[in-house]
């Protein structure tokens, strides 16, 4: 089945259930539960950004169903004798932010050296990088408004990726969909709170499985040869997934489980359910510890890659 087929089936079972709503018909569970979060496209409703910005079938209003905040930093290089310092390396992406795949958006914003809780303050860290985030803002099925990471085909976002040498793409999964057998789930199945690390930049990858795992926040090589299998589809090693759309043709992303993404902000079950909640308890050591792990990763591979 190709993505076109599967994108015609889904609408039309949705186009179908809209219709017995209507009628009356009971619908199994009533839809009243959320959909997990995929890393593939097989269930998106919508084929690619570009479909759900002008979709007709299943109309969408930007400020309303979904949002999206970026930051591009000003350079200025007019000196003929003078060589350019070009400081923008690597830039950080949440295109399953907001209430799509959650704490995905404080997360950008925190690596890239922003307030999680205010994009528009001043940066908190000295050293910034440019952002891109598409973010669900509905109240409920924000799952429909997933893009596969392969069809993210936002201009803003191709062309961030294109004119850095690096990304790191943040994504949020269950840790039931990982699929890895009994005798080689690590941690154990008591502690799902794990990072699954892909992308096609191997010395990207190397540099986040060892900071996040010597900051305690277990993280596993999804191309490696014990995983590689298992996680396949949440190894980012696509071509056209957005993350290796770079300069150098490869990049990083980081499957973060919805156990570990809690483990980031308050202990209340609002506190990462709901936006309100997450800007109001991102600012904690565990939160500011999976952030530094991140910068710390960034900092080690972009300082081995000048810019000639």
């Amino acid at each position: 089945m190709t993505l076109s087929d599967r994108a015609t089936s889904r609408r039309t079972v949705l186009t179908a259930l809209a219709a017995a709503a209507t009628a009356g018909a009971p619908l199994v569970g009533q839809l009243a539960t959320a959909a997990p979060a995929f890393a593939t496209g097989e269930n998106d409703l919508y084929d690619t950004n570009t479909d759900l910005y002008t979709s007709t079938n299943h109309p969408v209003v930007e400020g309303t169903d979904y949002g999206r905040r970026s930051r591009r930093h000003e350079q200025f290089d007019g000196y003929l004798s003078k060589k350019g310092v070009h400081t923008q390396k690597t830039a950080i992406m949440a295109i399953h932010g907001g209430q799509i795949e959650r704490g995905t958006s404080e997360l950008c914003l925190a690596i890239a050296g922003y307030d999680p809780s205010d994009a528009n303050k001043p940066a908190l860290l000295p050293t910034v990088h440019d952002y891109w985030m598409f973010e669900g803002m509905r109240s409920e099925n924000n799952r429909d408004l997933h893009v596969t990471s392969v069809n993210c085909d936002d201009h803003v976002a191709r062309v961030l990726a294109a004119s850095h040498p690096s990304v790191l793409s943040l994504h949020g999964c269950q840790y039931s969909q990982l699929g890895m057998p009994d005798t080689m789930i690590w941690p154990s199945q008591t502690d799902p709170k794990l990072v699954v690390v892909g992308g096609l930049d191997k010395p990207f990858r190397d540099a986040l499985l060892y900071e996040l795992n010597t900051a305690g926040f277990p993280a596993v090589d999804a191309l490696s040869d014990p995983y590689k299998a298992n996680l396949a589809d949440f190894a980012g090693a696509a071509t056209k997934n957005i993350c290796n759309r770079t300069m150098n043709g490869a990049g990083a992303q980081l499957e973060i489980t919805e156990d570990m993404r809690r483990s980031l902000f308050g202990p209340l079950d609002t506190d990462f359910d709901r936006k309100s909640g997450r800007i109001a308890t991102w600012d904690n050591p565990r939160f500011l510890g999976f952030r530094d792990a991140c910068r710390r990763a960034i900092a080690t591979v972009e300082a081995g890659r000048p810019i000639l």
